[in-house]
């Protein structure tokens, strides 16, 4: 039986083992995926050696930056972002992958019009590196948002005002504020400049509708969560793994 799972921290809430589970039952496939939680990126390689046949492993919060020196190699793609949320194991080796990009690209390419030329993105994790290059092939610039801003291309939450905003038709959260259980937090942006011309997507899918969404969308703003990126991206995955 081939094992796959996925590397992260407090991750009981997972979608992918639910996702992944489904999909092995639902076409009769010899798998099992599995969570392995781990509190520091040093225990990755002890994953090995607890469980036999790994055939494949989707990487989230916090490690997508921090698992790739425990890699043997990355895909054009993912050496770009910096950043790994697929692994392959093939002949004993460990091979990185980044899918967020495609699935952050199909999910967002329905929604976006002529209004929606400038992006920014909230946070600077790996999560927001893949959504940065992800912006690039569709050619709309963006910048970034941190509480610790350290390059010119980069905001600070405490410097964003209306006129930036305007600026920017498309919002994009890359925190994990808001994610539940603490449904209460979110980016300390200035919502009351969002209009019915921007376009609020969150990265988070649980609880389906954050806080950031919920000003959005009083805004009458278009809100849209991470579910079904994170649906395509596991797709993207089982191609690599299958392949």
């Amino acid at each position: 039986m081939k094992t796959f799972g996925l590397v992260g921290k407090k991750i009981d809430y997972s979608f992918s083992r639910t996702y992944f589970t489904d999909k092995f039952k639902e076409e009769d496939l010899n798998c099992v995926y599995k969570n392995f939680d781990i509190h520091s990126i040093d225990e990755f390689d002890a994953i090995f050696k607890s469980s036999n046949e790994i055939s494949g492993l989707n990487v989230t919060i916090p490690y997508k930056e921090a698992v790739l020196p425990f890699l043997d190699a990355l895909d054009a793609d993912a050496q770009s972002i910096g950043a790994v949320n697929t692994i392959k194991i093939q002949n004993g080796k460990r091979i990185g992958y980044n899918t967020d990009h495609y699935g952050f690209v199909k999910s967002l390419k329905p929604y976006l019009n002529s209004k929606h030329k400038s992006a920014l993105i909230l946070g600077t994790g790996g999560a927001s590196k893949a959504i940065a290059f992800a912006l690039n092939t569709l050619n709309i610039p963006f910048s970034f948002v941190s509480r610790t801003p350290d390059s010119e291309n980069c905001f600070g939450y405490d410097e964003l005002n209306s006129e930036i905003i305007a600026a920017h038709q498309i919002i994009i959260n890359c925190t994990p504020l808001g994610t539940h259980p603490k449904i209460e937090l979110y980016p300390p942006i200035p919502y009351k400049s969002i209009s019915k011309n921007h376009f609020l997507y969150d990265l988070i899918y649980n609880p389906s509708q954050t806080q950031f969404l919920n000003f959005g969308l009083k805004a009458n703003a278009t809100a849209v969560n991470g579910l079904r990126m994170l649906e395509l991206q596991a797709e993207r995955s089982w191609e690599i793994w299958d392949s």
